[in-house]
């Protein structure tokens, strides 16, 4: 079994446990059913392949039929997709479909609209670690669908050197240099966080190529931008939300990373119908 199959198993064992007691007792066991699915609410369709196997699993002779291209923004939403199958796979598999789909198109919504809010300036959205944990590269996949773009997919493949990381090494330069030598190939990306104008000289003392503003309001931000002057790029972080996306874009900045994208994105309103085949 996939990752994504394997995924959407524990999720239907979680919800099925030891049998659909309602679907068992009031749906027959040969009845076939067809099954609508409908965006009710604005926004980006994301999670198709999640949803579909949700069914798949419940039956294998399920046939699913997408009414939607995912990654585009609908204003008035309308059918996602249509799926024939048992219509007791249909039914248990319901809940466990429409919760990923919810979730991972409300990430993508999320993520077009700060998309969009940042169009104008230099600045691009990213995401960050903050994600449902089983989920992060459905949802990275769901930021990228949506508009916005990902930062380093886990602790694998990017140095981002942190608060706790300077004091464990005894200073902010002696964890730029330690992590330059203990990864060289990285070096040219190491992102170290900065919290006053006093760590930003550090840090570019150092040869840092990258900075993590880390909770400056817009003025700090803004100073920052003036105080490297473009030696190093830079990265606004900290409580971010799309009302203040905007304002903290316009300070000058490279990127603007946004928690919210995935540990808060409302999910969109899916909802599933169904009919009994002839």
């Amino acid at each position: 079994m996939d990752e994504l199959a394997a995924l959407v198993a524990r999720a239907l064992a979680e919800d099925v446990g030891g049998g659909d007691l309602t679907t068992s007792a009031t749906v027959a066991a040969d009845a076939d059913g067809n099954a609508l699915i409908t965006q009710k609410a604005p926004g980006v369709i994301f999670g198709l392949d999640v949803a579909e196997q949700a069914f798949l699993l419940l039956d294998a002779k399920a046939r699913c039929e997408r009414l939607v291209s995912e990654g585009r923004w609908r204003d008035t939403g309308g059918p996602v997709l249509r799926i024939h199958a048992r219509a007791r796979a249909l039914l248990t598999g319901e809940r466990t479909a429409l919760n990923f789909l919810a979730h991972l198109s409300g990430v993508a919504t999320l993520s077009a609209r700060a998309a969009k809010a940042v169009e104008g300036t230099r600045a691009k959205v990213l995401d960050t670690r903050k994600t449902t944990p089983g989920m992060r590269a459905l949802e990275k996949a769901a930021v990228a669908a949506g508009g916005a773009s990902n930062h380093r997919a886990g602790l694998y493949d990017a140095i981002l050197i942190k608060e706790n990381h300077i004091a464990a090494a005894g200073g902010l330069a002696q964890a730029i240099d330690a992590a330059r030598h203990a990864q060289p190939e990285l070096a040219a990306s190491l992102e170290v966080e900065v919290r006053d104008e006093a760590e930003i000289e550090q840090a570019l003392a150092a040869g840092a190529p990258r900075l993590l503003l880390d909770n400056m309001d817009e003025a700090e931000l803004r100073r920052a931008v003036e105080l490297v002057a473009g030696r190093a790029q830079l990265e606004a972080s900290g409580g971010v939300t799309l009302e203040d996306l905007r304002a903290r874009a316009l300070t000058g900045v490279d990127f603007v990373s946004m928690g919210a994208l995935t540990h808060s994105a409302p999910a969109l309103d899916v909802s599933m119908t169904l009919e009994l085949a002839p």
